[in-house]
């Protein structure tokens, strides 16, 4: 449309004529839209806000008065804001090239005065550092002409023909072309080390090869010895086997016939023992009732007999007083003592030879080995003639 301008993006319009622009500027300034400009009464230039470039070469000495050829690039542009561009819009609008060139200038001599101020060592090592306070001193400067810097290179540093930066750099270069070849003597190593371990690999490699083949070779000898020996072990088992189960029935026979002779010998001949035992303690139990019930018998007829004898005993007594002189003390009553006194020794007597039948043992013998009612003599027992007695009421005296 007649009349309608529009800025690109990276572009700024500047409208001069008519009213003035923001802050007094002789112009107004759009940006990222479109305007309607009235021909003739307004004019329209355009101002850039691409990124720009410039290149710096400069010679500086250093701190230690060594002369550096460095070279730098420095990245730039016009800033967004509307201060930025009418600072920048009245200084380089009718020359636009002329912002590389200043900004060269600028860079140039704050690239001089902060590389003055350090030592070469500084300058290689900490270029980061050289950058960034360039930068810092330039950013006002650049502020105030509507400029900004995005970035700062350092491109090359070089000392021409002084020397300086190789002699520094020497140690530095011995070191790694020491660590190089190290570097180059441990890869020869490795690589003598690796071809050894593959060469023992190969070897290791046909060693279990041939392991394996020789394994694989004795299980097929072995398996077709198995094979050639099946028949004549297959009927060795067979015999085997067989020979085992005549030897399970001859073993299960004879048991069979070891019962057989218990059953018919050794049972009846316990059972005819054991009768005979039973028979043999039932005929010593009835002797030894019979023994004892005849020891019994010869008990009762001694005592039989020697009450019977009793009277003679001591008709024998008293024929022995017959010869004898008797004074009789006390009358009647010592006569009557003495008569009582030779029934009770008959009777002392009766008891002695009952004490003495105790003794004896089953068969009616004493201890001694003689019979019962069997004196020392042979014969029956004999009143031995006494020749005094001692009555309680006075003495008896015998002739």
């Amino acid at each position: 449309m007649f009349g309608y301008r529009v800025p690109a993006p990276d572009e700024a319009m500047l409208i001069s004529g008519g009213r003035r622009g923001l802050g007094g500027a002789p112009f107004r300034v759009v940006t990222g839209h479109g305007k309607f400009v009235l021909p003739v009464f307004r004019k329209v230039r355009f101002l850039t806000l691409s990124m720009c470039e410039s290149e710096v070469t400069e010679t500086c000495v250093t701190k230690q008065g060594i002369a550096l050829h460095v070279r730098a690039v420095i990245a730039f542009k016009v800033g967004n804001d509307h201060e930025s561009i009418i600072n920048a819009g009245q200084r380089f609008l009718s020359d636009q090239e002329q912002m590389s060139v200043l900004t060269g200038r600028i860079f140039a001599g704050h690239l001089r005065a902060i590389i003055g101020s350090m030592t070469v060592e500084e300058i290689v090592t900490e270029r980061q550092k050289l950058a960034a306070e360039v930068l810092d001193t330039s950013k006002t400067e650049m502020a105030k002409i509507g400029l900004i810097v995005d970035s700062l290179q350092i491109q090359s540093i070089d000392d021409g023909d002084t020397g300086y930066i190789d002699a520094m750099s020497a140690p530095h270069k011995a070191a790694i072309q020491r660590q190089a070849q190290i570097a180059q003597a441990q890869a020869t190593q490795a690589s003598v080390e690796a071809e050894q371990v593959a060469a023992r690999n190969q070897a290791e490699y046909a060693r279990q090869t041939a392991i394996v083949r020789a394994e694989y070779s004795a299980e097929v000898d072995r398996a077709q010895a198995q094979a050639a020996q099946a028949g004549p072990l297959a009927q060795a088992h067979a015999q085997q086997e067989v020979l085992a189960a005549q030897t399970e029935l001859a073993q299960r026979q004879a048991r069979l016939r070891q019962e057989q002779l218990v059953a018919e010998i050794v049972r009846p001949a316990e059972a005819e023992a054991e009768r005979v035992r039973i028979l043999a303690a039932a005929e010593a139990e009835r002797m030894k009732i019979q023994a004892e019930a005849a020891a019994s018998y010869d008990r009762v007829a001694l005592d039989r007999m020697l009450i019977d004898q009793l009277p003679q005993i001591v008709k024998e007594a008293a024929g022995g007083l017959a010869g004898a002189n008797v004074n009789v003390l006390n009358g009647a009553d010592g006569l009557g003592e003495l008569a009582a006194g030779l029934v009770s020794q008959g009777l002392t007597i009766l008891d002695s030879v009952r004490q003495n039948l105790g003794g004896q043992d089953s068969d009616g013998q004493r201890p001694d080995g003689r019979r019962s009612g069997e004196s020392e003599n042979g014969g029956l027992l004999q009143l031995p003639t006494s020749k005094g007695r001692k009555s309680d009421d006075g003495p008896v005296d015998v002739d």
